[in-house]
């Protein structure tokens, strides 16, 4: 066993003595040691209640013959974090996390990994860790929370607080009307309830094949989490024993079927920068183009929150992932046969699999052809932009708008609450990608603000940034190259014309190559002052989002 090297032999005395001093039984010392990677935190509500699950964790490594060890990192909550300077901490802490893991987990010699995880970045960010030490793992994501109810009005996060703002500031409600839908959106802990960054990710992760089935959808407060706590905790003890590392579960095929579950379900679009970061993490050849081919051949099954009112919930009791494996099994060549840490097969589960095909529709009878996210190319989006096609309404999948321009969030929030923002709009928020923000980070206040005062249908918001999975309306974010290296994002005038059009996979400024040129011999790219630290360390080292906004 790797853990071996801190305690078998004469001059490992010093190391065993250490371990007794944390009360290491004798008895124990033989025994695997498995890492409880622990994201617990009372700031995020979507993990609030993991000090449960640690104990179900523990008591299944300890129930098969492990010796368990529970360790922190991270956690940021995004919505708490979101529009603001906090959301420029949220997507580097992803690598922060994988940084974590790597090294607790790598410096004590473990022999293998639980990763109890559950909202946006933490996800990804743990299994990058994993990944980079390729020692036997499990995920477990926390769940999802229960959805809200105020008055006869079924709620979530995303519509029952920042589109609810919107509502608000449009008059449809008075401000207690207001603070009762804050009080009864999120009613108990757990991710938010609709197909957002977390719920997606958690869905890929059971999709690629490092969590139980069953472990994405179930509720963060449901006797069935506990069970899979457990049940996970056990099942890492036989990873070990079998050598099961994550390399032999992630591979290009699993990886595609990810993407394939993505476009589907109509997932988060951070769901393409975490999925290019794992792969790369993993040495595998995943690039956008994957993403881009995929969406040609891929319809949408169903459509959850925030596209829809159906919510986690819904998708749970309708079969959840292995009822969305058994829709898609057979039906395209795309789905391949790939095997998960319990040894089941996609087929495997797929024949064991129910679905009720009134929430997950056939795949012969789809929602709609097109897939739930797609690429966009054009002269604004060389190397590609990303747009979240089923939070789209389908008479704007072709939109011609007028440019308004700001060059931070918090500018273009005040232009749409000063209604400068008008219909026929396309505000354009620049100098927010990873290097430039830095952070990269996501427009979810603007975007449910424009939904709030009835302009969803009526404008367009494109970014170098990116948008939070709550997010609907015509989105275009991720904008490659971003405004300060350069990208012609950053050459866009107000009064410029802007042509979107889904269909064809395209996004334009439509002003001639000539007038382009000219700006750009005037161009400088702004940069934005930060002071020393994390940040400005993450800045240096970042790629662009095109490439999953890695950090080399």
């Amino acid at each position: 066993m790797k853990s071996d090297a801190i305690k078998k032999g004469i001059a490992h005395a010093p190391h065993r003595a250490l371990l007794y001093a944390g009360g290491l039984s004798d008895k124990n010392i033989e025994r695997p040691f498995i890492g409880i990677a622990s994201s617990f935190s009372d700031l995020v509500p979507g993990h609030i209640g993991m000090r449960d699950l640690e104990r179900q964790i523990e008591k299944g490594i300890h129930s098969n013959g492990g010796q368990a060890y529970i360790f922190g990192t991270p956690a940021i909550c995004d919505g708490i974090s979101m529009g603001h300077s906090g959301m420029r901490y949220s997507l580097p802490s992803r690598d922060l996390i994988a940084d974590c893991v790597e090294a607790v987990a790598g410096a004590h010699q473990l022999d293998g990994l639980v990763l109890l995880t559950n909202c946006d970045k933490i996800t990804p960010g743990m299994i990058m860790g994993a990944l980079r030490l390729n020692i036997p793992t499990v995920v477990v994501t926390a769940g999802p929370s229960l959805d809200g109810f105020c008055k006869g009005e079924k709620l979530t996060f995303i519509r029952g607080s920042s589109e609810a703002v919107g509502r608000f500031r449009a008059g449809e409600f008075d401000e207690n009307r207001l603070t009762e839908m804050e009080h009864y959106a999120c009613p108990t802990m757990g991710a938010c309830q609709g197909l957002y960054t977390a719920n997606t990710l958690a869905c890929l992760t059971e999709v690629m094949g490092l969590s139980l089935e069953g472990c994405a959808t179930a509720s963060a407060v449901s006797s069935k989490k506990r069970r899979i706590a457990f049940d996970s905790g056990f099942l890492a003890v036989d990873l070990v024993k079998n050598n099961v590392c994550p390399k032999d579960i992630i591979t290009k095929d699993s990886m595609r079927n990810a993407i394939v579950m993505d476009l589907a379900l109509g997932g988060s679009t951070n769901s393409i920068l975490h999925l290019l970061a794992i792969a790369n993490t993993a040495g595998i050849d995943l690039t956008l183009n994957d993403f881009e081919e995929l969406s040609f051949k891929i319809p949408q099954l169903i459509k959850l929150d925030p596209s829809a009112t159906l919510t986690m919930t819904d998708f749970d009791m309708a079969g959840g992932i292995s009822g969305a494996l058994k829709t898609i099994w057979g039906n395209t060549p795309e789905l391949k046969n790939t095997i998960n840490v319990e040894g089941k097969t996609v087929e495997d589960r797929a024949k064991g699999a129910w679905v009720n095909n009134d929430v997950i529709k056939p795949f012969n009878n789809p929602i709609t052809k097109n897939p739930g996210l797609a690429i966009l190319h054009g002269n604004l989006a060389e190397s590609g932009a990303v747009v979240k096609i089923s939070g789209v309404a389908e008479e704007c999948f072709e939109f011609e708008g007028v440019a308004k321009c700001y060059d931070r969030e918090e500018d273009a929030m005040k232009g749409i609450e000063d209604d400068i923002v008008k219909a026929g709009d396309v505000v354009v928020i620049r100098y927010e990608g990873p290097k430039g923000g830095p952070g990269m980070r996501e427009m979810l206040a603007p975007t449910s603000l424009l939904v709030g005062k009835g302009l969803g249908k009526k404008c367009a918001l494109i970014t170098d940034g990116r948008f939070s999975g709550g997010t609907r309306g015509l989105c275009i974010g991720h904008i490659s190259p971003e405004a300060v290296d350069g990208g012609i994002i950053g050459l866009i005038k107000d009064g410029d014309k802007i042509k979107i059009d889904i269909n064809k996979r395209t996004i334009d400024l439509l002003v001639s190559e000539n007038e382009l040129e000219e700006r750009r011999k005037n161009f400088t790219p702004k940069t934005k002052e930060v002071e020393r630290g994390f940040l400005t360390k993450y800045a240096k080292t970042v790629s662009g989002a095109d490439k999953g906004a890695i950090t080399e």
